[in-house]
């Protein structure tokens, strides 16, 4: 018994006993495209894989090979929540696998177009969608393994500088579709089918190369102005879930490592920045209430000679049910000045959804006692003279956080986060590369600093330029340039996400048309 059906207009491409796994393989390539096994070539082929599963299948089965796929994908990737509790990571992986089921579904009536181009666009846009829909909803999205994230070593990376995070998946998806379409054309031919199938794959990979060839060269920056810039890696006293429970000692070791970097910069050893970061949690304890703090801050900017963006969590004098996940500019003779507070939160880690009904349940949300409350306005600040953009944490995987900063005049963007929770897991890997392909997308410098790894200054090409890894503490300076343009992925992005997910949705409409048609004569002719 063969486990593929004849090829016909209606026939799933696969008999189930091949689907299933066919599917499983699919999550897994995708999977593995990103860290810790980081082949970021088999984002295509997991795609491919996936939609061969599904491809003409029935709702049901696409729905199910959809759902497995994405459990492939996601359960091994975010097996780093773990350290929260089974329940979130199981929770966490099966809503983000869901959205993949629903692609599944999804995909199966757009296959069912008769001509190769609709189905092989229209699968690859509504990736895109799901995608989309996945990194807004439920309760502000989750963005983590977007095709997109997976490329700054692959020749898909420098197209983010060009279309947006959005568009780069889209390529690689539509080189997935358009593999498997090279492949069912080979099997039942003719010709002329598989020779145009050729030529389409050949032009996309051309299309691609060349944006990865010539772009970069159009994008080399051009900024007459530089910054030096310093990030400060204190380190935690321990990782895992109760990794900032010691936040004196957490202040503390920030403060030595930044008194370290003022004694480099007294013997000549680094130059002298003009800002030094310090990461998310750096000050667990809000230094405009405790006095010890505030005056340890206030030492340590005057010590270094440069003012310090302080990663700070914050009272909320009006409303003590909350607290805010903030960045506060401490400058050496002003003391604090502005403050960034973070837009995009995280829900279970910074608010808890439906808290009164779960709290009896899961004993464990009583460690985020107090809900965050978001901020409302871009990361900008001028600070030293430098025009930057503010990010906190996961807010790196989010479009219009990253875009808005850009939009309204950042020349660079500083990353401020808190990866010790996760501390030797791949969750900091994985948000690195997020980071450098916000670094493509931007064509700016993108400065992470974390409490226990990975700090890193990121070139406008994405290269890593200098990091400081999981066990280290210490300090890193680098000049930098301060990019002024906008690259055309900043402003366009937003629209070819929309613009997409029109093109899916129109696919959708004209399948199920199409389906109900075909059903409707059959039953005529029955």
């Amino acid at each position: 018994m063969t486990l593929m059906t004849p090829m016909t207009e209606t026939a799933p491409l696969l008999r189930w006993p091949l689907a299933v796994p066919t599917a499983i393989l699919g999550g897994l390539a995708l999977w593995a495209s990103f860290p810790p096994v980081g082949w970021s070539y088999l984002s295509g082929i997991g795609v491919a894989l996936i939609v061969a599963a599904v491809f003409r299948a029935g709702i049901w089965r696409g729905l199910l090979c959809g759902l497995l796929a994405g459990w492939a994908m996601f359960l091994p990737m975010l097996v780093w929540l773990q350290v929260v509790g089974p329940d979130a990571w199981l929770l966490l992986a099966t809503l983000c696998a869901a959205w993949v089921g629903l692609f599944g579904l999804a995909a199966a009536l757009i296959t069912r177009l008769q001509q190769w181009p609709f189905w092989v666009i229209g699968v690859a846009a509504l990736w895109v969608l799901v995608e989309g829909l996945r990194s807004r909803y439920p309760w502000g999205g989750f963005a983590w393994g977007r095709l997109g994230f997976a490329q700054p070593d692959t020749p898909f990376g420098p197209s983010a500088a060009l279309l947006g995070m959005a568009g780069t998946s889209f390529l690689v998806a539509l080189t997935g579709t358009l593999l498997l379409a090279l492949a069912i054309a080979l099997r039942q031919g003719p010709r002329t089918a598989v020779l145009v199938r050729t030529v389409a794959v050949v032009v996309v990979s051309l299309v691609v190369v060349g944006i990865g060839v010539l772009l970069p060269r159009w994008a080399s920056s051009s900024a007459a102005q530089t910054a030096i810039v310093a990030i400060v890696q204190g380190g935690t006293p321990q990782l895992g879930m109760g990794a900032m429970d010691v936040r004196r000692a957490v202040l503390q070791n920030h403060a030595d490592q930044t008194a370290a970097l003022a004694v480099a910069i007294d013997s000549g050893e680094v130059p002298q920045p003009g800002l030094v970061l310090w990461p998310e949690n750096s000050s667990d304890i809000d230094p405009f209430i405790d006095a010890d703090a505030g005056a340890q801050i206030m030492a340590a900017a005057r010590q270094v000679g440069a003012p310090i963006l302080v990663g700070a969590v914050l009272e909320v004098p009006e409303d003590p049910a909350h607290i805010r996940n903030a960045a506060v500019e401490w400058d050496p003779v002003l003391g604090a000045d502005e403050v960034y507070v973070k837009r995009h939160l995280v829900p279970f880690g910074e608010f808890v959804p439906y808290r009164e009904a779960l709290a009896q349940y899961i004993d464990r949300l009583q460690r985020v006692s107090r809900d965050f409350q978001p901020g409302d306005v871009p990361g900008n600040m001028m600070i030293g003279g430098i025009p930057i953009g503010v990010v906190i944490c996961f807010e790196v995987s989010n479009d219009s956080v990253v875009r808005d900063v850009v939009a309204q005049g950042a020349q660079l963007i500083a990353v401020l986060t808190n990866n010790a929770t996760f501390g030797g897991t791949a969750q900091p890997e994985q948000q690195l590369q997020i980071e450098r392909m916000r670094a493509i997308e931007t064509y700016r410098v993108v400065a992470v600093a974390a409490t226990s790894g990975i700090s890193a200054v990121i070139g406008p090409s994405g290269d890593v330029e200098q990091q400081l890894g999981e066990p280290q503490t210490g300090y890193l300076v680098a000049e930098v340039p301060r990019e002024q343009r906008q690259m055309p992925g900043v402003f366009l992005g937003g629209w070819l996400e929309g613009l997409l997910s029109l093109v899916a949705l129109g696919t959708l409409v004209a399948a199920v048309i199409h389906t109900s048609r075909s059903a409707g004569a059959t039953r005529r002719e029955c």
